[in-house]
This record gives C-alpha cells, structure tokens and sequence, in this order.
C-alpha cells in the first residue's frame, strides 16, 4: 500500500552517484540525498545505497521513507519496467545479470516502487518541466559515466523494441577504441567518464604528468568524478583537455550522425559530466556537430539540462502514476 503522504520520491541511479528527491504535489522538492555509488560488491550493495539515499531525503523533508506515496527510480542497464528487474547495468559493481531493484526497494521501504530507464526518465523530465518544454521532438545526450540517449517524438518518449536511444553506443571509429561493453568505437568509448578515466590512468602510467589523480585523492574521491574533471581544466591540465577534447569530437560526430537520421528540433546535453561541463563545451560540441550535419544550415537547437543534477531524480518521481511503466 501507498503511504499517507501526498509526496513521492524519485531516485537517479548513477555511475558515481545516487541522487534522491522528495516532491510535493507541485513538484517541488521539498528533501534531498547524494551518496556515493559504490564502487565494489554488487546489485545487493548498490541497492542498499539506494534505499539509504531515499531515506536520507526522506529525512530532510521531516517524513518517514515509508509514508510516501511511491517511489520511482530512474536505472542504467536493461529496464524490465513490469517487473522492476535490471540486467547489465554494467557501468555498476558486478551487474552483469538481472537483479530485482524495484522488488528488493520496495521490500525495504513498502511503498510501491516504479522504474524506468535513467536518460529516458531525466529526459522525459526536460520535455515536461525543462529545457524541451516548447518542442515537440527532442535529442536527450546523457554524458556521464556513460553515454545515454533519449528520444522524444510527439513529446512522446520513443522506446522501440526497448533499446532505443542506446547513443552511446553509436560506431564513431571502425574498429576504435575499446568500449566498456565489450565492443570498439562507441561514442562511449571516448566520451564516457569510465572510458575516459581508463584511459587517463594508461597515460599516467606511462609518466604523463596530469593533477587529474592528486585533486581525486586531494578531493577524498575514489574516482575521476565530474568534478575533479572540472579542477584539472581549472588547473590547465594538458592531459584532461586533451581527452576532453577527443570527448567531444566524438559526441559531436555520433550526435551529428543521430540528428541526421532523426531530424529533432533540440538536443540536449545532460549527466553528469554534461550538466557540470555542457557551458564550456556547447559551442565545441556544436561545430564538431556541424561537420557532419546534412543540413547544416539549419541545424537543431542545441540547449544543456535545465533541471541539471536534481533532473534524472525529479524525472523518476514522475513514474509509477499511469504511466506506460510497470510497478512491481
């Protein structure tokens, strides 16, 4: 049963954090949370985080977790939205097989719980609150700690067969570099954060100088985060502008490549390395667009995340109320 609150939670799953909301009736968010995702364990591990997030934003929104009405949670990896399951989510600790959020959430709290795919969710957020609000077709780009795509047609979100919007995933290089899911040339695989940390710590190895990992440990983070990508650029670090660089060359081509075949009226640049970086680069990912755009004299409006960090959670607080995804 729902709780006997008239507020609901949202959860953003991501790569290097989980983000938790509380709204009212109105949207507004009255509590939030960011932990951490962990970086080792498994599906287990993660899913606890996630229950500790929303706890915690229940907590600064002065309710009890389990007073909410629902709980939506925007998930990375294969979504089976009518069971609450997720498979591969494999920019997480150990998720190469499916593993019941939804189900292991909503034991935890006992509330209902829906979920959807992450980018879908965050987008689906900017078609109806943010920067996409006035068109009725929309590119979403996710750069984060992967690269993840939304389509909107008829201010509808375009799902497919289940896998559309997979952008980051689009072939930028023949037989390129290797990509986290195992294949070569992904745009993810030169524009991702995982892909691209990987690759800062080869250079390193080699005895590239770079503040990159001294401001991680400097900043007591485990990882190569958003923001530790953002001091290095302060600092003038060779290395991060140069695989910024080669970043955005490759999301200026697969965007490019995209918004030929779909013809959307706005692209939007979001995640975490899009809301954090987006200003800066908007205009470089722009021209490397419009070199590979068939109609480059019309090219579509290009406009980075409104809702910014809070969009993906705020996206989430909106499943689970008629909506076209399941509830387990």
């Amino acid at each position: 049963m729902a709780g006997d609150s008239d507020k609901r939670g949202g959860i953003d799953l991501g790569g290097t954090k989980i983000q938790a909301v509380v709204v009212d009736r109105g949207g507004e968010v009255a509590g939030q949370e960011k932990l951490p995702t962990p970086t080792d364990g498994g599906p287990e591990d993660v899913a606890e985080q996630l229950v500790a997030a929303l706890r915690g934003a229940a907590d600064d929104a002065g309710l009890d977790a389990g007073s909410l009405e629902r709980v939506g949670i925007g998930s990375p990896g294969d979504v089976d939205a009518a069971t609450g399951t997720v498979s591969a989510a494999r920019n997480l600790p150990g998720w190469e097989d499916s593993f019941n959020l939804g189900g292991h959430v909503r034991d935890a709290v006992g509330i209902p719980v829906a979920i959807g795919n992450d980018v879908d969710v965050a987008v689906r957020a900017e078609v109806e609150l943010g920067a996409a609000r006035e068109h009725r077709s929309a590119l979403g780009v996710w750069w984060g700690t992967g690269v993840g795509g939304g389509v909107v047609i008829d201010r509808g979100l375009w799902h497919g067969r289940g896998a559309a919007g997979e952008i980051g995933h689009m072939v930028v290089k023949r037989d390129g570099a290797h990509c986290p899911c195992g294949r070569r040339g992904c745009m993810e695989a030169y524009a991702g954060r995982k892909a691209m940390e990987k690759r800062a710590r080869e250079e390193h190895d080699k005895g590239r100088h770079t503040h990159l990992f001294k401001l991680m440990h400097h900043h007591g983070r485990d990882r190569l985060t958003s923001g530790i990508w953002e001091r290095a650029l302060d600092h003038g670090d060779e290395l991060a502008e140069e695989l910024l660089d080669r970043a955005v060359e490759a999301l200026g081509t697969g965007v490019a490549s995209a918004c030929n075949l779909l013809d959307p009226e706005v692209v939007i640049l979001g995640g975490g390395l899009g809301d954090r970086l987006g200003s800066r680069y908007a205009e470089a990912i722009q021209a490397e667009m419009g070199e590979h755009l068939f109609t480059d004299q019309d090219p579509p409006a290009f406009a980075v995340s409104e809702l910014g960090d809070l969009g993906g959670a705020i996206g989430a607080t909106l499943l689970g109320a008629g909506d076209e995804e399941g509830s387990p």
